[in-house]
Parts: structure tokens; sequence; C-alpha cells
């Protein structure tokens, strides 16, 4: 990012974000509904924040917590998150039965991870900005 953004260059960022945080919750809530009819278990609610060091977590009482910024990852890579936050309904930990539960839904789900691991940090609003052309200063 630039030294300096001007204010209006920083507002626009921050409705630009607001967007596709926006634009998450809708594509995030629409793949749990999908998967949670496979994999079971029961959530109360679905929050979509911009998690540091997380993409995604299942808390004890049932909050599923998504990184905004999965927006920016192809689909499968965003629904492989899904997933697994699912599985955590029925398995709090990292145990083979979680494991074979997400391998179950998405057999596949080993590339997806690995995929995350080696493009994760590139999943940022400047970089998809630059990808489709969008200029960070006015």
């Amino acid at each position: 990012m630039p030294q300096k953004l001007t204010n209006a260059e920083v507002k626009r960022l921050a409705a630009l974000e607001q967007r596709y945080r926006d634009s998450a919750r809708a594509v995030l809530e629409s793949r749990v509904a999908y998967f949670h009819q496979i994999t079971g278990g029961a959530y109360t609610s679905v929050t979509v924040r911009d998690q540091k060091t997380r993409w995604g977590s299942c808390s004890s009482r049932g909050t599923l917590s998504f990184n905004y910024r999965l927006i920016f990852a192809p689909p499968g890579i965003l629904d492989y998150v899904v997933v697994h936050e699912l599985c955590h309904l029925t398995h709090m930990n990292h145990s083979k039965d979680f494991w074979d539960m997400v391998a179950r839904v998405m057999p596949d789900y080993r590339i997806r991870k690995q995929w995350l691991r080696d493009h994760g940090q590139e999943l940022t609003l400047e970089n998809h900005l630059a990808q489709v052309g969008i200029p960070l200063t006015l």
C-alpha cells in the first residue's frame, strides 16, 4: 500500500471493504446453509470479521466466524473453510474423526487446505483491487 493515502482515498477504501464484507456475509451464510444440510450439528450464528490469523472458527456455543477476506479466494477454498468449521460442530478438535468427516464431505480437502496455506497471504483487499484493475489512489 502507498505510504500516505488522502482522507478521500482512506474513505473510499473503507467503503469498498464494507461492500466486500457485506458480500462475504451473504456468500458465507449461503454456503453454511448448503453444507449444514450435509454435516449436521447445531450452530447459533454466523459472524464475518477481518481476523488476522484465522480463516474461520467455531465456538463451543455454536458461533461460526469467518474471515471476510475469504471472498477473494476461489469458491472451492471458501467452501473448504465452511466445511471445516461446520465439522467442528460435531468434533470440537482436529482428531482423526474430525478429518474423516471433512474428507467425507470434501474428499479433496487437502488440496484446498494447501492452497490456502500457499496463497492465503495474497487474499487482501489491496491485492484484489490490483487484480481487477481498480487503483488504490485517486
